[in-house]
């Protein structure tokens, strides 16, 4: 389930696309029956009813949904499996083409992890970190390239539906990886996940030890998804993994950096997050509001501005994204480039980039099933006229780790950055900075 900041107005990306955490679903097949085929046919109503009533686009892009509701459940009718079936639920939403337009399923009674990350870097898709004490480990090492995952090739037009197949629709308990080192030795693994299975049912009509898991899990993932403040010589280094900040924390957040003369804004990997968030990060480095975009939805166009918040950080300002940026991070990059407030690095963005609500749903009885859908209801076109989805940030200096870079666990970006800055740190000392926080398996 989203909790409840997502529910809200959100921009969301690549943080739901790695989520694995949220559904992972059992590789092992079985016949469908007539209760489940309900429960797919109930989904993909609640997919069709939603969009029907709150897509942003009345033309839906051309396509003619209730055409296409009714071809895909007919399909679901000839659907193998339950997995087969949300699968289905899945594919009609793809259609749209939309980033923010997405299926997540229910939550499955299994704990699945890969053991390893991959990302693109520029063109390549490299491995970026991966788990102690998992097959992976064994078998893979930080600057691997991946040729290809489960025989699909994994590229920059890609890797969207790559991560969403196998970490939300269908994560997989053993990987086949095609595998270049960064010698540019060819090799070929197979990976085994981590793979518990669960209760099957969860009784969350009280507090008992179903409803306190799931609370310790939500607590994890927002620990995990915390920001992190470093101070270095006269250069504050932020890391922000997620728009999850509330008042407070921006305040508390801009009050260190005010004590320095520069400010490093580490969004690599930030996936997105709440407007308000947004809004107050941009409403504290200008000293007017800004105009971050205009929704355009159903309704007349609506602006989201950025009002001034407090008295702003004047400080220089140096912002990292990556391919795996989205929403919100290339908001507040893109706002900095058009605003000349900041320089920009890194690499392009992952051109995720409209605003969307989450919406629960559930179907059932006495045994419940609790999925959700996130349903775009606004393009946001920018100051320049422009719509970064499908496009991305593209970063005043590109700056790319190497493939022995990441093996030697250095970060030439953060090092970039801290020159840009003002300052001084050393690769070796970059890469250090900001280990990565595994949660915990069980």
């Amino acid at each position: 389930m989203l909790n409840e900041s997502r529910r809200n107005t959100i921009l969301i990306a690549s943080v739901l696309m790695l989520a694995a955490s949220l559904s992972a679903i059992a590789q092992q097949q079985q016949k469908i029956n007539s209760l489940d085929l309900g429960k797919v046919q109930d989904m993909l109503h609640a997919a069709y009813t939603e969009v029907k009533k709150n897509y942003y686009d009345p033309k839906y892009h051309g396509i003619d949904i209730d055409a296409r509701y009714r071809e895909y459940n007919t399909r679901l009718s000839n659907a193998g499996s339950l997995n087969e079936g949300m699968r289905l639920v899945a594919a009609y939403l793809d259609g749209f083409k939309d980033s923010h337009l997405f299926f997540i399923p229910p939550m499955r009674p299994y704990t699945i992890e890969s053991g390893f990350r991959m990302q693109m870097v520029g063109d390549q898709c490299l491995i970026t970190e991966v788990r102690p004490q998992t097959d992976a480990a064994e078998k893979l090492h930080p600057g691997d390239r991946v040729v290809a995952l489960n025989r699909f090739a994994v590229t920059r037009s890609d890797i969207w539906s790559v991560n969403y197949y196998f970490n939300f629709l269908n994560p997989a308990v053993e990987y086949e990886l095609n595998i270049q080192s960064p010698d540019g030795a060819m090799r070929q693994v197979s990976v085994k996940s981590f793979l518990r299975q669960k209760v099957r049912t969860v009784d969350l009509t009280q507090p008992g030890e179903d409803f306190w898991d799931i609370v310790r899990q939500e607590e994890n993932e927002d620990h995990a998804s915390r920001s992190i403040l470093k101070t270095v010589g006269d250069v504050t280094y932020w890391k922000m993994p997620e728009f999850n900040l509330d008042i407070d924390q921006v305040q508390g957040g801009f009050s260190q950096a005010k004590k320095h003369g520069a400010l490093v804004l580490d969004l690599r990997g930030d996936g997105g997050g709440a407007v308000d968030a947004l809004t107050l990060m941009l409403g504290s480095i200008f000293d007017h509001d800004v105009k971050i975009a205009d929704r355009v939805g159903r309704k007349n166009p609506k602006p989201m501005i950025a009002k001034k918040f407090g008295t702003p950080y004047t400080g220089k300002i140096v912002v990292l994204i990556d391919a795996q940026s989205a929403s919100a991070a290339e908001l507040f990059a893109r706002t900095l480039q058009l605003e000349h407030r900041g320089t920009v690095i890194g690499d392009t963005s992952s051109g995720s980039v409209m605003e969307a609500k989450g919406y629960e749903e559930q179907t059932g009885g006495d045994s419940v099933v609790m999925y959700d859908f996130s349903i775009t209801d606004a393009n946001l076109i920018m100051a320049d006229g422009k719509s970064l989805e499908g496009i991305g940030v593209t970063p005043d200096e590109v700056v790319l780790p190497t493939q022995k870079d990441l093996a030697a666990r250095l970060d030439p970006v953060l090092s970039r950055a801290a020159t840009l800055a003002g300052g001084s740190i050393s690769p070796e000392e970059a890469g250090k900075m900001f280990p990565i926080e595994w949660l915990p398996l069980k």
